[in-house]
């Protein structure tokens, strides 16, 4: 071959040799697929802190509970697809009456210390052990012990237990999703000292899908590490390891976010847009929370039931979720039922209505109310002719005149003398004029004397009795008197507007009226508003308790404040930092309303936080419970009827109307005022794949299917393929051309 040609053929087969691999590659691409494959780690930041990773202690602290539930795992677990409590550990089987609970454990779990050499399966006196520490005296979370009062725990084998209740409880399952804990770590621990096992809480024991690591303390942030823990038959994890990073504020995130592959909750900027890299992907969700105004039924002004009406219509829940960026606004606490069947919606003039109904009024109303008791007192008798106002300085002289026609003489008004002017016979005045006149002298509040302001004269016979009374107002300044003069032309005007037509330009009312200086006048569009009084004058003032976090709550308060101050409510915001302080006040029902978030978990259950039971007995101090979650002190024995059947059915058809009726009670009754389901924002970059949230009744629901999530692929080939299927492909791709 001469040179050329051996270069021809050398190009030939290279190009030959392109060729193939190029097609070679084009038959991989489109014969295989990505497959999720275990390995890889997974990096989530969050802000807050950690505590004692501990199952029975981690109530207020869901970064806690982010990490204990992956840790361990309970008899039952949230499925957030179905939203209902489904097999984890164990099968459990319940009785057709709810009361009998039995739950054999699943084959092969062991707890996360098993060993070859010193096997550690979990038993049912794990299971025992978990339940009956929360019955004992001086257990440490009554929360949690109250879900288990009356239950009786029996042990019927190795892996067999059974929960008795003393009546029907529809919501128990929910109670066994409860991680467990090795009975081994405790040993000998007495029920009061469980919280103080900080061995186990910074190195905790489980039986979930995770086992501990390590905790280490970093200069940006405390990092938990979790490596996964093979369950056969139970969840096949691919993630194999999981690390939380827990920072002290969220600028310091962000400044190390390029190392994360999840954020746990987002904040949003003043345009409700999350805080993340563009190479985030943010998922928003609501939990079945709400936040609420409850008013405390036990003070003197929430109690009345026309206050609370005014106040909750005085309320702009829209506007409230508009500058929050929140996308739910919600009427009720009963999530279960359509949350667009209500009838208080905001209406500024309807709580002006409402408050009309108390024993609340604007001072204009109590004013003009006064005015024209005073006026139909001075409207008859001989005093009938006294004018209601006189401007007069100290040691000036007042002449009263009027008609003698069947009065009886001598008179006196305010022990002065009345004259006649002419001769009485038999306390008959015989002058055809018939008049009378009495000088009253304006004094400092000497005997009988007209003293500055409000003056009852009273006119009496000769054996002292009463035989008429009027009112008349001193002033000693021209400006005064001008403005007394003009109330009682507006007086005046209220009267005849009466008889006006309600869409006549002359009509006036008392929303066109304005205490100025202590006189009625016309309502100007700057006059702000004044605080309502009661008949004895008291102000309506409320005090407004909050936490100062979450941050929205102290910008509610404020927007509440000015709402319920428009229509005449004097409000004091009592915004506390502390966490504990703002817990001791909440106990001890310190407030008038407090602005709170409160949570229905999985099974929606709104028992603890309205039934009687639920309320703070503050007759004895020393009594105080955490756990009274009855924020209102609402009592209702029909309410109570209803949340307990709600509790103990186990047919909907009954669970739905007696949920009905509750709300419709609600209404009537209004113990607060719901505003919105908090709107909470999970983000999470392109290397994690599989993410699905669905009905999370919790954060930490977001790992319910955390099995499907992944970061670790691998090609394969899709079924019936394979590498030896290459010249069949490459012959099929020759006819086609």
């Amino acid at each position: 071959m001469s040179r050329l040609e051996r270069i021809a053929l050398a190009v030939l087969t290279v190009v030959l040799g392109l060729s193939l691999l190029m097609l070679l590659r084009i038959f991989y691409v489109e014969n295989t697929r990505d497959v999720p494959v275990a390995g890889g780690t997974y990096i989530e930041g969050t802000v807050g802190e950690i505590l004692p990773l501990n199952p029975w202690f981690v109530t207020g602290n869901d970064i806690n509970r982010d990490i204990v539930s992956l840790v361990f795992s309970g008899l039952m677990k949230y499925d957030p697809r179905t939203k209902k409590v489904i097999d984890d550990l164990a099968t459990v089987t319940i009785s057709d009456d709810n009361r009998i609970y039995t739950a054999t454990l699943k084959p092969g779990l062991v707890w996360h210390d098993n060993e070859k050499e010193r096997p550690h399966p979990v038993t049912s006196d794990d299971i025992i052990f978990t339940f009956k520490m929360i019955q004992e005296k001086g257990f440490p979370n009554p929360i949690l012990q109250q879900n288990f009062r009356g239950v009786e725990i029996e042990k019927i084998d190795d892996k067999t237990v059974r929960f008795r209740l003393s009546k029907p409880y529809s919501f128990f399952s929910s109670n066994l999703t409860l991680g467990l804990v090795p009975a081994a770590s405790f040993a000998d621990m007495p029920a009061n000292k469980l919280h103080q096992a900080l061995d186990f809480a910074f190195h905790p024991i489980g039986a979930g899908p995770y086992s501990f690591v390590s905790l280490l303390q970093t200069d940006l942030s405390t990092e938990v590490t979790l490596k996964r823990f093979p369950r056969p038959g139970i969840s096949e994890e691919k993630i194999d390891r999981i690390v939380f990073r827990v920072f002290s504020e969220y600028r310091t995130l962000l400044t190390d976010i390029i190392n994360m592959n999840g954020v746990r909750i987002v904040p949003r900027n003043e345009d409700g847009q999350p805080i993340l890299p563009r190479r985030f992907t943010p998922i928003p969700y609501t939990l079945p929370q709400y936040v609420g105004i409850f008013f405390n039924l036990d003070r003197n002004i929430p109690a009345d039931r026309n206050v609370r009406l005014g106040l909750q219509l005085a309320v702009n829940k829209q506007k409230i979720a508009e500058a929050l960026h929140e996308t739910e606004v919600i009427d009720t606490p009963l999530l279960e039922i359509n949350l667009n069947d209500w009838q208080y919606k905001f209406d500024a003039t309807a709580a002006q209505g409402a408050f009309f109904e108390s024993a609340w009024n604007v001072p204009e109303k109590v004013r003009l109310q006064r005015l024209l008791e005073q006026r139909e007192t001075n409207a008859v008798g001989p005093l009938s002719q006294v004018q209601r106002t006189a401007l007069l300085g100290t040691g000036a002289m007042l002449t009263l005149t009027g008609s003698s026609k069947d009065m009886k003489f001598p008179a006196k008004v305010n022990g002065f003398l009345v004259e006649t002017g002419s001769r009485v016979e038999n306390g008959t005045s015989l002058t055809l004029s018939g008049t009378w006149l009495v000088k009253l002298p304006a004094g400092n509040g000497g005997s009988g004397t007209l003293k500055t302001g409000i003056n009852i004269l009273k006119m009496t016979d000769a054996k002292n009795d009463i035989i008429d009374s009027a009112y008349l107002e001193r002033l000693t300044t021209a400006p005064a008197f001008q403005k007394a003069v003009t109330e009682q032309h507006l007086v005046d005007q209220f009267i005849q507007s009466k008889q006006l037509a309600d869409n006549d330009a002359r009509r006036i009312s008392v929303g066109d009226l304005y205490i100025d200086g202590g006189y009625l006048r016309r309502k100007t569009p700057t006059d702000p508003p004044h605080t309502r009084i009661n008949a004895r004058g008291t102000e309506m003032s409320l005090t407004l308790l909050t936490s100062s976090k979450p941050d929205s709550y102290p910008l509610i308060a404020q927007m509440i404040k000015k709402a319920w101050e428009a229509v005449g409510a004097k409000v004091t915001l009592d915004i506390v930092a502390d966490k504990k302080e703002f817990q001791d006040k909440l106990t001890r029902r310190e407030y008038d309303v407090v602005l709170f978030g409160q949570s229905l978990f999985d099974n929606l259950d709104s028992y603890p936080y309205w039934h009687s039971s639920q309320i703070q007995e503050k007759s004895d101090p020393t009594k105080l419970r955490i756990d009274a979650f009855n924020l209102s002190q609402y009592a209702s024995f029909e309410a109570d009827q209803l949340l307990a059947r709600i509790r103990e059915t186990s047919d909907p058809r009954t669970r739905v109307k007696a949920l009905k009726e509750l709300n419709d009670l609600w209404k009537k009754d209004i113990p607060a005022a719901v505003l919105y389901s908090p709107l909470s924002i999970f983000g999470h970059d392109d290397s994690v794949q599989g993410i699905v949230l669905s009905h999370l009744s919790l954060h930490a629901d977001r790992f319910a299917y955390l099995n499907e999530w992944y970061v670790t692929t691998e090609k394969q080939f899709n079924e019936g393929k394979r590498w030896l299927s290459f010249p069949s492909w490459l012959f099929g791709l020759i006819r086609k051309i």
